[in-house]
């Protein structure tokens, strides 16, 4: 590969170093400096009012004879773990009681906490293990919460902070997968041992259960707790895309034959598996993207005899998978619209319902309790129309409206259009167009086009108060572009920009950009781009390669330095997407795309803003700081804005959200209209 030459910014990948973060104070005061004002500190306090808005939906999970929520508003900044009844929340304004207060907590800790989600002990346990992130990074601390009392279990189980998993087996024993110190961690920053833990004994006694290499991606496990299926399943995860499943059974592991990189799971008495790639097996070829089903027992005998529960078209793909009761509760996605499928099994076959959802959009399904009910909650979305729930039920088309979205913005003057772009080598790339009605189309219309392209993740269209009072309130276009690597149309969607392939996701989003063009619905002058993480590096790339067809660029919390991606964080475990480029040959693709080695001084580049977060230990802020920096010292105009805490998300509270998106969007509308 040859030497690297050194890089004069790497300092800036020193997070927490006080030279870096002297640089990130010093532009953060310029960047709000320069888009602060009257009309920004107006939209920032309309964004923060629909951020707190009592009104919206608070959504739920039910344990035992309750619905949780966690809650954030203007008196709860960091929040309130609460719960309720079924019939209560029924009610237009429920009922409430505080379980957990994390403000209080975090006042008399004296911590900054994020809250980071809880897992509650089934079927009715009354002891959960709380997570709480310090400044919403992905490590965390666990904790064991008596739900009786409300309150955290004195000398219960209680882990440090890491990143890593933790499950119940039983009221007294935990799988725990956590930093055990050295050489317990992958390379990719997570834990590669898990062990089961007893209660009342030191953690570094724990018996092992599973250890992964360490060029692993991570290990972890969990107990099935379905009265008469309890199973103890352990995961080795390889990487990105490719994982062995075990079964534990009397201390031994039995591995789940299955491809590399297809998902295997267990529900009640059937073991399902979800294929990446065409999987040859008891005498039949089984096409990537399938859902195929088994009878577990007869799996283990060495039966092969699977049933497809999902078979992909050209235009479909399986968009998520919902457990009841008696049921599974398939999410299509066709032509980027959602529609759902109910599968329930009956003397021993499956019995197939095509489910009458209303609208057309994007559907959002959650069993209410997997074990006990055919319930489920049923969300419906799309760009204009406010997100409904529904209390759905197995077998029935009928459902309850139980709670809905106000309408942060008058839906009336807009309409949605869906294109196709056709891509550099033909390939027709689907985008939706939100916009004016009767927009004259004369090339001049303030337009953002939004991407994200990677890791077989759906972009979908959904309502947001942001894009709405941020965007489309002052007479902007909103583009959002289903390109590949994404998973609107499945593995094989997604697999067509990996590694090698990458630049087909660039060439897809450029696509769009120039069919816009075409179409007169924007120009070159009035055009932006935006997009975070993945699609932080995917307007990084499409900045650095036709800056001519942009006038705003809005890169957030993004991979940059393609060189070091895998060594920052937990960047090597993003080698399945975009490979490994130490590899001479691998880099020879990566580096032509690479946005911090494709910036140069005598081109012309429109106006960056790229937002980060110091707390954010999955994508490392490094990437923006350097690609700042790099800009700045090349003379192009950029603007950057790190928030000093709030994990990959980019802001740890409602405030912090508010503040990011009301410079964001008084960023592109001071550039593009």
């Amino acid at each position: 590969m040859g030497t690297t030459p050194p890089d004069p910014h790497a300092w800036l990948e020193d997070v927490s170093g006080e030279r870096a973060l002297d640089w990130v104070r010093a532009h953060n005061a310029v960047s709000e400096g320069s888009l602060g004002g009257p009309a920004h500190e107006a939209l920032r306090a309309r964004l923060q009012g629909i951020l707190d808005a009592k009104e919206r939906i608070p959504y739920v999970s039910k344990h035992g004879d309750h619905l949780y929520n966690f809650w954030r508003d203007a008196a709860h900044e960091r929040g309130i773990w609460r719960r309720t009844t079924l019939d209560e929340y029924r009610k237009p304004a429920p009922q409430w009681e505080t379980v957990l207060d994390l403000d209080a907590l975090a006042k008399t800790e004296n911590e900054n906490w994020v809250w980071a989600g809880a897992a509650c002990l089934q079927p009715r346990g009354t002891r959960c293990l709380v997570s709480l992130s310090r400044g919403g990074g992905d490590a965390d601390v666990v904790r064991e919460f008596d739900l009786e009392t409300r309150a955290f279990v004195a000398g219960g189980f209680a882990l440090p902070e890491s990143k890593g998993s933790v499950a119940w087996i039983d009221r007294d024993t935990l799988f725990v997968a956590t930093d055990f110190g050295p050489g317990s961690m992958t390379a990719s920053g997570y834990p590669r041992i898990v062990k089961e833990w007893k209660r009342g004994t030191p953690l570094q006694e724990a018996k092992l259960v599973f250890e992964a290499a360490p060029d692993d991606l991570s290990a972890s496990a969990r107990r099935d707790l379905t009265p008469g299926f309890e199973r103890d399943m352990v995961t080795r995860q390889i990487g990105f895309y490719s994982s062995e499943v075990f079964l534990r059974e009397g201390g031994k592991l039995v591995r789940i034959d299955k491809p590399m990189d297809a998902n295997a799971y267990a529900v009640r008495d059937q073991l399902m598996i979800e294929l990446r790639s065409d999987w040859q097996v008891g005498g039949r070829t089984w096409p990537q993207g399938s859902l195929l089903a088994i009878d577990f027992a007869a799996f283990l005998r060495g039966q092969r005899n699977f049933e497809a529960l999902f078979t992909p078209t050209s235009t479909s793909s399986l968009d998520g998978v919902a457990v009841t009761r008696n049921a599974l509760l398939l999410t299509v996605l066709d032509k980027v619209k959602n529609r759902l499928v109910e599968l329930r099994r009956d003397s021993g076959e499956w019995q197939r319902r095509e489910v009458d959802t209303p609208g057309i959009g994007t559907l959002g399904v959650a069993a209410l309790d997997e074990i006990e009910s055919d319930d489920y909650f049923l969300s419906v979305t799309d760009f204009l129309t406010p997100t409904t729930m529904y209390l759905g039920q197995v077998g029935s088309d009928g459902r309850e409206r139980l709670k809905a979205m106000p309408a942060w913005f008058d839906a009336k003057p807009y309409t949605v259009s869906q294109f196709e772009a056709k891509s550099k080598d033909g390939t027709l790339v689907p985008y939706f167009v939100v916009q004016p009605r009767g927009a004259r189309l004369d090339g001049k219309n303030p337009t953002v086009l939004y991407g994200y392209g990677g890791f077989e993740v759906s972009l979908k269209p959904a309502y947001s108060g942001m894009i709405g009072a941020g965007w489309l309130e002052r007479g902007g276009v909103y583009v959002l572009a289903n390109i590949r690597g994404g998973g609107e149309f499945g593995p094989r969607w997604h697999q067509a920009a990996l590694k090698e392939q990458r630049q087909k996701a660039f060439d897809d989003f450029l696509a769009v950009a120039k069919d816009l063009i075409k179409r007169k619905v924007t120009s070159p002058r009035h055009l932006g781009i935006m997009g975070g993480s993945n699609g932080g590096l995917l307007v990084g790339a499409a900045l650095t390669q036709r800056p001519d067809l942009f006038n705003a660029v809005v890169c957030q919390v993004p991979l940059l330095d393609m060189r070091r991606y895998h060594k920052l964080l937990a960047g090597a475990s993003w080698m399945g997407e975009y490979g490994d480029p130490d590899d001479p040959k691998q880099w020879e693709f990566i580096g032509k795309y690479s946005p911090y080695h494709n910036a140069f001084k005598d081109k012309h580049y429109p106006k960056v803003l790229f937002t980060t977060s110091t707390r954010d230990d999955r994508v490392h802020p490094g990437h923006a700081r350097k690609m700042a920096a790099l800009m700045e010292t090349q003379g192009h105009a950029v603007l950057y804005w790190e928030n000093m805490e709030g994990g990959h998300a980019g802001a740890a509270n409602n405030t912090q959200q508010a503040r990011m998106w009301a410079l964001t969007y008084s960023f592109l509308y001071a550039q593009l209209k």
